[in-house]
């Protein structure tokens, strides 16, 4: 007779302990970050000493050497690139599971790029005025390769097997939950305790639909808890880092519903078992855990290099167009105060990402003091589709605007056509509270009404266009809108920004749902 499947109370399940300080991880990655900076330096000497056979530092003073001196710029930027192409390839993550093929990959991919910018940056920039005539040689370049690559795979190889070592020890794991009383569960819990070296420690199994499997394994039912609508609240009690989902029987909209409650700021991934393709969004990937396919679910719409990125990019392009646009503002600044009393400036409270709330800077479109009431309702419509939120007519319809609004002025009328008393968003850009591109920013009053999926759109910065503007602005509905704002977060790139951006003007021009 088989034993009966029994489903513990969350007390009794034991929270994974910390087995060293929290501070210890991100002191040994800025040890391993400083300790690639002097590898860096350390392969370009060495590259130097093989083929010029010169000193690198100076016989008589505390500086270069002569002829070290050229080249004494190319080893600083060598030093910046090989940090900054190793973090690209997320050579310093140290949590999940890890293979050393894929560790030398990820630091010949970073070498190899690296050492393309030096070479770049070397015969454009030719050390400056004073060496402009220097003839670099290329065989400094081609054994600094060499070089970089033995000593960068060795020392990270090395690393990760010292990692390995602790990983024994049952430190450096992630807490984690699987969620299903599957056979595929039990293999994956089997597979996670066996092996340590991957990175998992399993403190607690959620069924998340009826139980019919029988487990084997004892060790597995003892930790059987809960159910899968008190998922967020185990989460959150055991601090999980990591969901493995392995029932197919979950629909999708619970399982969506449940990630959106658990939230971006606690950082969990979640995991599907690759019978659950029917309903991934196109931002997944792959990857093998110990013999496990699993498919990973990004837990940020963008890494930290396409954040830097999109940030670097929102930075630049922001301080030209104010510093371009700098007559203009004088301009519509004196004409606001022609036309109405009040100030230039309309400031509202809109919701950003994460739901942080801040301050939207707008050139004041409308009188002094009019009252919102009237556009909380025109959008409560929209939101909810009713047939009275057209603002406009059937062959040009408008969502989420107020029909003949009397509350904006005759100047207002001209800014918002086109599109000029959006300016002043450049401002919040510059302030990191929005993006150049992105969703639309709402008022907090349209967030209250949102259903959870509806604050998927709240995982970026909203920006001053979007892939919602160029698609027809506010002549399409709210649900499409936010679709839309969806694809453009799981399928972000520069060159879909760059995109939207040649798009917006036209779109502009042409007044698409402006009102």
């Amino acid at each position: 007779m088989k034993a009966e499947t029994t489903i513990k109370p969350l007390k009794k399940l034991i929270k994974a302990e910390n087995r060293a300080p929290r501070w210890v991880l991100p002191l040994v990655k800025f040890a391993i970050v400083c300790s690639d900076a002097l590898l860096a330096f350390v392969c370009f000497a060495l590259a130097f000493l093989i083929r010029e056979d010169g000193a690198v530092f100076s016989q008589t003073a505390w500086a270069w050497s002569k002829e070290f001196v050229p080249y004494s710029g190319v080893v600083f930027f060598a030093i910046i690139v090989r940090v900054l192409m190793l973090s690209y390839q997320r050579v310093y993550r140290f949590h999940g599971a890890f293979s050393y093929i894929a560790e030398f990959i990820k630091v010949f991919k970073a070498v190899a790029v690296g050492s393309l910018l030096m070479i770049a940056f070397t015969f454009l920039f030719r050390g400056g005025f004073a060496f402009r005539e220097f003839s670099y040689s290329r065989g400094v370049f081609v054994l600094d390769f060499l070089i970089a690559l033995v000593i960068f795979s060795a020392f990270h190889i090395a690393i990760r097997y010292i990692q390995t070592l602790f990983r024994n020890r049952e430190i450096n794991l992630i807490p984690t939950l699987i969620v299903g009383v599957t056979a595929e569960a039990e293999q994956t819990f089997d597979v996670l305790r066996s092996r340590r070296d991957l990175g998992y420690l399993v403190v607690g199994v959620v069924p998340g639909s009826k139980v019919s499997y029988e487990p084997a394994g004892a060790d597995f039912r003892s930790i059987i808890t809960g159910n899968f609508k008190k998922l967020p609240e185990i989460i959150r009690e055991l601090q999980i880092q990591e969901v493995i989902i392995t029932d197919d029987k979950i629909p999708s909209e619970r399982l969506f519903e449940t990630m959106m409650q658990v939230g971006r700021k606690r950082k969990v991934e979640f995991r599907l078992a690759p019978s659950l393709f029917n309903f991934l969004p196109q931002k997944t990937s792959v990857e093998q855990i110990g013999i496990l396919p699993m498919v990973r679910l990004f837990r940020e719409p963008l890494s930290d290099a396409e954040r830097f990125l999109k940030r670097l990019f929102d930075l630049v392009f922001s301080a030209s167009v104010l510093l371009l646009t700098a007559p203009v503002w004088i301009l519509i600044s004196l004409m606001i105060k022609f036309n109405s009393r009040g100030s230039v400036l309309f400031k509202q409270e809109r919701v950003g990402m994460d739901g942080r709330q801040f301050l939207c800077y707008k050139f004041r479109t409308m009188q002094e003091g009019a009252d919102e009431s009237v556009h909380r309702e025109a959008y409560r419509k929209n939101i909810e589709g009713v047939a009275d939120a057209n603002a406009g007519d059937e062959d040009k319809p408008v969502f989420g605007k107020v029909k003949n609004d009397p509350r904006v002025t005759s100047f207002g009328k001209f800014l918002r056509r086109t599109s000029l008393d959006e300016l002043p968003q450049f401002l919040n850009v510059i302030r990191g509270e929005m993006s150049v591109v992105g969703a639309r920013p709402p008022i907090p009053y349209e967030v209250e009404d949102y259903d959870i999926w509806h604050r998927k759109r709240l995982d970026m910065k909203p920006g001053i266009t979007g892939l919602w503007q160029v698609s027809g602005r506010n002549r399409i509905s709210f649900e499409e809108m936010v679709k839309i704002d969806l694809f453009y977060i799981e399928n972000w790139s520069l060159w879909l920004d760059l995109k939207i951006i040649l798009l917006t003007l036209p779109a502009v021009l042409r007044g698409d749902g402006a009102r």
